[in-house]
């Protein structure tokens, strides 16, 4: 089933907070002068959020502040899904708050992935890298590769898939492991 892009970001919208909120971290911690940011709006064209930031010619900034959303969304997910995992699944505890506090954290995942635009600056930024000899950067080539089929893939469901297995089944694996 296809629902429309904006209807998604509607009934996630605290992902796309954090997502945006994500980018402005890296930005103040890398002191790159933000411009606009708009953390979320319901529109039904243009993208849910966004931060607009002054450029950079550095690239470990550069590749924080495209690719910050996945490491924080990510370990967010986790962390909130796990606090309300290990009582349902493993105490038998339930409550209808955790169920809000578990789409919380699932939304939270499903808007890990960058932007092709994040994509996008940091592919330009890597082959302008490479040829001043940082060859670290040719490690973002797999990167945006995989940021653009990601979200290719949302088409059929991927950032939820995602989400599910990063807040749901990652927490499983690591309660088997532990206990």
């Amino acid at each position: 089933m296809i629902i429309p892009g904006f209807i998604i970001a509607w009934l996630t919208f605290p992902g796309v907070i954090v997502h945006e909120a994500a980018h402005l971290l890296f930005c103040r911690l890398f002191g790159l002068y933000v411009l606009d940011v708009r953390f979320f709006r319901f529109a039904t064209t243009g993208p849910a959020g966004y931060v607009v930031h002054q450029g950079t010619d550095r690239f470990w900034p550069a590749f924080f502040v495209a690719c910050g959303p996945f490491l924080i969304n990510s370990v967010l997910c986790f962390a909130i899904c796990f606090s309300v995992f290990l009582p349902i699944r493993f105490f038998n505890v339930e409550h209808w708050s955790y169920y809000v506090i578990g789409w919380l954290g699932l939304s939270i995942g499903m808007h890990a992935f960058p932007s092709n635009q994040d994509a996008k600056n940091l592919w330009a930024l890597a082959r302008e890298k490479i040829k001043a000899a940082n060859y670290l950067a040719l490690l973002v080539f797999p990167i945006v590769a995989l940021v653009y089929v990601g979200n290719i893939l949302s088409i059929v469901w991927a950032d939820l898939f995602y989400a599910a297995g990063v807040g749901l089944a990652l927490p499983e694996l690591v309660m088997r492991l532990v206990l």
